[in-house]
């Protein structure tokens, strides 16, 4: 199916700032039909007036047939689409947008739940604490970690009084001294599934933190900030498939599932970002840079995720178990 037959246009009910820089959409269908159902931690692509396909995580309840939310950070460092969006759409307007999609799903049956949330990576989290507090189960706790109040998303809603003893804010006034210490929340897993969406080096610090967990028990979401993004050391180098013996060059601002897609090799993937694990493939020979938040130390002389990491500086080829 080519890619325009899978979005369709939504109007835009509401387009409010609701923090310093994050602007808050809501879209509905013209005709006032139902949306296609979603799960708690689903995103949407949208197509921002720019041309730039972004992914953005839905924000509203999952119970509410008629309406999808998201809640975008204006990055004015960024490649352009979060300014387009925040800058150019405005209510009344239509935006085309994919269906909802799950990379980060609330899976599992865990005695409880934790969610560590940096800046705008409180998103998909709203929609989970929307379900968890339909159902009353099961026990959560959140930790919401921004630079002060008003770079907060969603400050009122979660100082409801529903929430009380649920939610701990934490400001840091962008002093890493200031930093919430989350070990004494990691140091014990107690059957708990961990949910993080953030910057990088928070999703990292939660990972090397967790290292002890069990791996089906520690989620993470990576918009924007993934390990995928170019790097201005990134270099081109070569792939060789061990099972057809075909041998693929990797530009230096092509990741390897993009370059082996371009080949017309078909490869398991979904999140593109390094942190769903979909991706997982044999690493046979060379040297990696690994960007992923998914493998562990044990795995990473074994085992790749094709869409973010690449060959380490130095490395000529990669041979992968194609």
């Amino acid at each position: 199916m080519a890619e325009d037959e899978d979005f369709r246009a939504l109007r835009v009910a509401a387009a409010e700032r609701i923090a310093e820089d994050i602007f808050r959409f809501d879209l509905v269908d013209p005709e006032g039909a139902e949306l296609p159902s979603f799960t708690a931690g689903a995103h949407l692509r949208v197509r921002v007036p720019n041309g730039l396909t972004r992914r953005y995580s839905l924000c509203s309840d999952p119970a509410e047939g008629a309406r999808y939310s998201i809640a975008v950070k204006r990055d004015a460092g960024g490649q352009g689409g979060s300014v387009s969006l925040c800058d150019g759409v405005k209510a009344g307007d239509l935006l085309p947008v994919a269906a909802p999609r799950n990379d980060f799903p609330l899976v599992g049956s865990p005695v409880g739940r934790v969610f560590i949330a940096g800046g705008i990576g409180i998103t998909p989290i709203m929609s989970m604490i929307h379900q968890l507090q339909a159902e009353g189960r099961p026990p959560w706790k959140l930790y919401y970690l921004t630079r002060s109040a008003a770079q907060t998303a969603f400050l009122d809603e979660l100082r409801a009084p529903a929430l009380k003893g649920k939610v701990v804010i934490h400001h840091d006034g962008g002093d890493p001294a200031q930093a919430l210490d989350l070990w004494p929340v990691l140091e014990q897993a107690k059957g708990r599934h961990l949910h993080c969406c953030g910057p990088r080096g928070l999703m990292q610090a939660v990972k090397d933190m967790t290292g002890h967990w069990p791996v089906s028990a520690v989620h993470f979401e990576d918009f924007g900030t993934g390990g995928g993004q170019k790097r201005p050391d990134d270099a081109p180098f070569a792939l060789r498939l061990a099972r057809s013996g075909a041998r693929i060059n990797v530009p230096a601002g092509a990741s390897i599932l993009q370059a082996l897609r371009g080949a017309g090799i078909d490869v398991a993937h979904s999140c593109e970002s390094g942190t769903c694990g979909s991706c997982r493939t044999g690493l046979l020979g060379g040297a990696v840079d690994h960007r992923d938040l998914v493998l562990m130390d044990h795995e990473k002389g074994s085992q790749i995720m094709i869409c973010v990491s690449r060959a380490a500086a130095g490395t000529d080829e990669l041979a992968l178990d194609l």
